[in-house]
């Protein structure tokens, strides 16, 4: 990653303002002690990003990747419960759509961070990051629902 930055300093600004953002939201935190020293099983999420060149709202996203394998063989993805399928399949939406007059939709922006993941949980989503070269690397728990893990879904339609 920090070759790429090296390379491409536009990608190098996103990325990092996108991680600064993450965390002037506190969807992350910083580990206060070192997470191997915690008595509770922990899990890293490595993350890399996407670029949308044709987006005009967000050109870049991370995106924390749940089916990576550690040395275990088991991904984050792989032991989580994915819970019941709680959205109706497209045809039906469809079908629903046509009931009525009047249709409201609604683009919910963000909408895996808004919901917020219990602490004991947070250890399974723990990152590291650095700013810059010069800087110590840092452990990070996210503390909300995250992309790109088996979970998200179930979680972000529960309610």
């Amino acid at each position: 990653m920090e070759r790429r930055f090296q390379v491409d300093k536009d990608f190098e600004r996103q990325y990092k303002n996108f991680m600064i953002e993450y965390e002037s939201l506190g969807h992350m935190i910083p580990v206060e002690n070192n997470v191997k020293s915690m008595d509770s099983k922990i899990y890293f999420l490595p993350h890399h990003a996407v670029m949308k060149g044709d987006s005009v709202s967000t050109k870049l996203r991370v995106v924390f990747d749940g089916t990576c394998k550690p040395s275990n063989g088991n991904s984050l993805n792989s032991i989580l419960g994915i819970g019941k399928m709680l959205q109706p399949d497209l045809f039906t939406i469809l079908v629903k759509f046509r009931l009525n007059r009047t249709a409201f939709s609604a683009d919910i922006q963000q909408m895996y961070r808004q919901i917020l993941i219990d602490q004991e949980d947070q250890n399974f989503q723990c990152i590291v990051w650095r700013e810059s070269k010069d800087s110590p690397i840092r452990e990070y728990k996210l503390c909300t629902v995250t992309y790109g893990t088996a979970s998200a879904p179930y979680l972000a339609t529960r309610c």
